[in-house]
């Protein structure tokens, strides 16, 4: 973790401060960027770091996509949208999601494909990489949970005078807080993907 920030609104202004920040305390490059949606946050990559590959996170896409869904037809939609993330490429995941489109499912909740289709640029990256590598890069949750962790702390304490008290109490939980990061299983398989796909921008020792 490089550091935490408070805003009264997540702004591609803001953004870009905190990401210039970054590169100004030695940040050099940013091969690929996982985000949730945030709004700004993928403009503000592209200004700071031009090159980074900017991914949407599956998982907060399909919650997204669920969100409206009756619960007797969410398993059912879940595995429609497994096959679009998991497909074997680009094409097979475009006509996964055109056959959801029309399914029934689909014409049911119109709105879905429509947001897998607004956000396809952020989701195509990662069909790029087999289905085993996928599974690394297709979910911001390990920020998530330490997120998990800052907001219980805060719900604790409930209400602060200014945004110094909660950046003290947010500091210290941060300070406290129990890792739960571990080596991912394909991590090795990973990395010689990645290697092709970024060639010399991969420190020789990652």
């Amino acid at each position: 973790m490089l550091g935490f920030w408070i805003a009264a609104e997540e702004s591609a202004a803001f953004w870009q401060r905190v990401l210039t920040e970054l590169q100004g305390r030695g940040v050099q490059d940013i091969l690929i960027a996982l985000i949730d949606g945030l709004a700004g946050f993928p403009a503000a990559i592209e200004a700071v770091f031009p090159d980074t590959v900017v991914q949407q996170c599956v998982v907060h896409l399909v919650r997204q996509s669920l969100r409206t869904v009756n619960w007797r037809q969410r398993k059912a939609i879940a595995a429609e949208l497994k096959a679009i993330y998991l497909a074997p490429g680009e094409a097979a995941a475009r006509t996964a999601l055109a056959t959801f489109a029309t399914s029934p499912l689909g014409q049911a909740y119109p709105e879905i494909p429509v947001l897998w289709e607004r956000h396809w640029a952020r989701i195509a990256p990662a069909l790029l990489y087999p289905v085993p590598v996928r599974r690394l890069l297709y979910s911001t949750n390990a920020i998530e949970s330490l997120h998990a962790t800052l907001r219980k702390s805060l719900k604790v304490r409930g209400h602060f005078p200014n945004a110094d008290a909660a950046a003290k109490l947010l500091y210290l939980a941060l300070r406290h807080a129990t890792p739960r990061l571990h080596t991912p299983q394909h991590w090795r398989e990973a990395m010689r993907h990645i290697r092709l796909l970024f060639g010399e921008r991969v420190p020789a020792d990652a």
